[in-house]
């Protein structure tokens, strides 16, 4: 069956399910494999459940002419987003990064949708299947998109490229993440450096193959002199050749900016949803966008305002007690020193870093995780607790005597150890930070504070 033959029918089917569960009607089922299941095996479910068709790739379970069997279901469902990406003709903008993908997504997607129907990733389906889902949503309505593209190895951004072929693209920054599938900062900067690769090879393209680079950050410099990008836009602080140039001027805890659109030189104050100072670049990559695609300032400013950061990302929520900073939805050395720092600037009566491990960091584990403790030793907050496997094991070999200074940091092996031990010892009238990976689970802490 080739991949022409399935876009006819996904022309007449243009609904996509990947899960019997949450069967749409007249759809066509993708029956994906995963580590512990095999979808083959759902096709008949699906097709009862009223999917118009199954794309299978076991001929065990062609059962009729609805049951559409292909090498590979993956593969499959791949090749027919990129076969529709070829036939739209909106901009989309790709971006990847370290650190603040879905964050500086979603605040494009918010700028622009101020002026145009958009699409954009949704959460953070940004991976090898979600990528070709979200192309698969677009459709003749839409006018531009938004897609974020992650990766934790070498050639996946490449791969997500191939099928997303953004018009435009971002990197928000390179950091240790996902440093043993990388193997290392520079496969990190290697991998995330695809973006521009492809950007790249679309610069002969009329109006393709724009970058959007901060100025203020010189791994990304070095990484576009490199490839000798030349349709690159620029935003950050000051720089002379900025497109957007702004500053925070009150964190306490929510930022307010001031911006500059230096295409008009009009200067422009936006007040945010968003805590840490490190959601500056996010934001200006957000306004930049917005400037470049012509919107009007006062919609740019619009859509800045009403986006309001959710999945427990730099989310703000006040308890009759305290204020937390959520920020557990993950967690790698780079983001835990910028919410440490940011934290440590806060105005507040009391601080509380309560912080879990860190995944993914290979043989470097020990080494990151030392460097977060001191970090976190040497910022002006009045409690430090460390939960983990990782903390633990590094925290009982560090105490160098900079522990007698301050107070000393509490470690727990546990999120269960954590939870029974604030319980015995409440937080009250903090400002609390709480960070860790995924599978540290540290929304968990919440209700106790």
């Amino acid at each position: 069956m080739t991949t022409e033959h399935i876009y006819n029918l996904f022309l007449q089917h243009p609904l996509i399910s990947t899960d019997t569960r949450k069967i749409a009607e007249n759809s066509l089922f993708f029956a994906l494999k995963g580590d512990k299941f095999d979808a083959n095996t759902f096709a008949k479910q699906a097709i009862e459940a009223g999917a118009a068709y199954a794309i299978i790739d076991d001929p065990a379970y062609q059962f009729n002419e609805q049951y559409i069997l292909v090498e590979d279901v993956l593969t499959a469902l791949q090749d027919l987003a990129r076969y529709h990406r070829r036939q739209l003709t909106i901009p989309i903008v790709g971006l990847t990064g370290t650190n603040g993908k879905t964050t500086t997504k979603e605040l494009i997607n918010a700028v622009l949708s101020q002026h145009f129907k958009t699409q954009a990733t949704q959460g953070n389906l940004n991976n090898h299947i979600g990528v070709p889902l979200t192309i698969l949503t677009i459709n003749n309505s839409h006018q531009m998109a938004v897609i974020e593209m992650g990766a934790n190895h070498q050639k996946e951004i490449e791969l997500l490229c191939s099928i997303a072929q953004p018009s435009h693209g971002l990197i928000t920054n390179i950091g240790k993440a996902h440093l043993e599938g990388f193997g290392g900062i520079e496969g990190v900067k290697k991998g995330k450096g695809e973006l521009y690769d492809f950007l790249l090879k679309a610069e002969s393209q009329a109006s393709q193959g724009v970058a959007f680079i901060n100025s203020d950050n010189a791994v990304l410099l070095e990484m576009k002199n490199a490839r000798d990008l030349k349709n690159v836009v620029y935003y950050g602080n000051s720089g002379e050749n900025n497109l957007v140039s702004g500053i925070i001027t009150e964190n306490s805890p929510l930022l307010t900016l001031s911006w500059t659109n230096n295409n008009t030189g009009k200067n422009h104050t936006v007040k945010t949803q968003l805590t840490g100072a490190y959601n500056l670049d996010n934001i200006l990559a957000a306004i930049c966008i917005g400037v470049y695609f012509n919107l009007p300032d006062d919609e740019i400013n619009m859509g800045v305002e009403g986006y309001q950061p959710k999945n427990n990302r730099s989310q703000i929520v006040k308890t009759a007690t305290n204020t937390l900073i959520c920020d557990y939805y993950n967690a790698n050395p780079s983001s835990m020193f910028v919410a440490i720092e940011n934290i440590g600037k806060l105005d507040a009566n009391r601080k509380v870093l309560i912080l879990g491990d860190m995944f993914e960091m290979g043989s470097e584990a020990a080494a990151e995780h030392e460097a977060v403790i001191k970090k976190a030793m040497d910022t002006p907050v009045d409690e430090r607790i460390f939960i983990g496997k990782e903390f633990n094991a590094t925290g009982s070999t560090m105490d160098d005597g900079r522990w007698t200074m301050v107070k000393k940091p509490i470690f727990y092996l546990t999120a269960e150890d954590a939870i029974n031990g604030l319980k015995a010892n409440p937080v009250k009238s903090s400002t609390i930070l709480i960070k860790g990976s995924r599978g540290m689970a540290l929304e968990r802490l919440v209700e106790l504070f």
